[in-house]
């Protein structure tokens, strides 16, 4: 008698644990901060991106973010009382602006199902940062329900999309996202996007070692030359339900092996301070950068920690603000936005939250080396966004 297959253990637990106690520090008399857009962290990280999640229901159960044996039909999602209004999400953005987030990115869950997004959009888009300028307004999305949102959006303000695909394969694409969702329509999507102006568009890929790895260079063929900007990421440990494995990850190292198999690339610079994405461009016949030809990316956060140059918030959906997307605790703005506190408190508190922290969690599994797991209790990506 052979033995038996060893089975999954899915731990079971609330994956939106609680608050972290607020710095006493915030509510002190002589402690006040005066937002100049100079925050720093104990580490010298400037706050530059706020990522704010709008709902925490998706439309796909893919396995890497909310498997369907644990996100089911009994599954209990927050109500809608506890979800923040656009009013509080923009009042807490415009603190955030101040102190120095120049870039915001609406994620979910699934984004586009929060009702009339649309009107969060063009609210966010009369914020100016402290010099007068615009913020860049972002969004990622599956895109199944992009054709039918992307004029309205941009109408309302958006700049920019970044849509996940995980294959162009479509028996793939329907197996990854588990739901029988065919890809033809997320291209739709894609499509829908670039007519309304909703650009550059980036494409992310998860790649997951043993699932997809086959559809890497068609994706980049596909993408080649489309003015679109094709990212390729490590198949990450984020949340407790994922089931992840160091075996399951391709390093970033080996896409791009394979990648120069058919497409020569060559390294290009970040394109700003805190990227997460390493560049690099098609090479031409001469065997330097093509603009013509675009670029791919890749965002190596199991193999090439990069939390020292991490300038990232996150914003969940319910007001917990995150300092790292593998923390296992945030801290409760909404209960500030519901009681009597004033936009300096507001202020007060975010500016002495981002100073006190110290998250580096990727450069911590790499010491320990990662194939000690996730902890028990870790925030789930699909709560506060990827």
């Amino acid at each position: 008698m052979s033995d038996p297959q060893p089975q999954r253990v899915i731990p079971l637990h609330d994956h939106r644990p609680l608050a972290l106690a607020l710095p006493k520090s915030a509510f002190q008399a002589d402690q006040r901060l005066t937002a100049q857009g100079l925050l720093a962290d104990l580490r010298g990280r400037a706050l530059h991106d706020l990522r704010i999640s709008v709902t925490d229901r998706c439309n796909f159960r893919c396995n890497y973010c909310m498997p369907k044996e644990i996100f089911d039909g009994n599954y209990a999602y927050l109500p809608h009382s506890a979800l923040l209004s656009f009013e509080e999400i923009t009042r807490l953005t415009r603190q955030f602006v101040a102190h120095g987030v120049q870039k915001i990115r609406l994620t979910g869950g699934e984004p586009l199902l929060r009702k009339h997004l649309e009107r969060l959009v063009a609210q966010l888009a009369t914020l100016r940062t402290p010099e007068g300028q615009p913020l860049d307004l972002t969004l990622t999305t599956n895109g199944a329900l992009l054709a039918r949102k992307a004029q309205a959006l941009k109408d309302a303000g958006l700049q920019r999309v970044t849509v996940s695909l995980d294959a162009l394969d479509d028996a793939v694409f329907r197996s990854m996202n588990d739901v029988d969702f065919p890809v033809a329509d997320v291209l739709a999507g894609i499509d829908a996007a670039r007519a309304a102006g909703l650009g550059p568009i980036k494409i992310n890929m998860v790649v997951k070692r043993g699932t997809n790895e086959q559809q890497i260079l068609p994706m980049a063929r596909h993408f080649r030359g489309s003015g679109m900007v094709l990212r390729f990421i490590e198949y990450m440990d984020v949340g407790a339900t994922n089931g992840w494995r160091m075996n399951q990850v391709l390093p970033s190292a080996e896409v791009i092996r394979l990648l120069q198999t058919e497409l020569p690339l060559v390294p290009l610079a970040p394109s700003q301070p805190g990227e997460t994405a390493q560049r690099w461009g098609y090479a031409g016949a001469d065997g330097r950068f093509d603009p013509a030809l675009g670029e791919v990316g890749v965002i190596s956060s199991v193999t090439q920690a990069f939390c020292g140059s991490c300038n990232r918030a996150r914003l969940s959906t319910e007001g917990q603000l995150y300092l790292c997307l593998f923390a296992d605790k945030g801290y409760d703005l909404r209960s500030l936005l519901r009681g009597d506190a004033s936009d300096a408190d507001l202020s007060n508190t975010i500016g002495h939250i981002w100073q006190g922290r110290r998250d580096n969690y990727s450069e911590q599994r790499q010491a320990l080396g990662p194939d000690t797991g996730p902890p028990v209790k870790r925030i789930e990506m699909s709560y506060i966004g990827g």
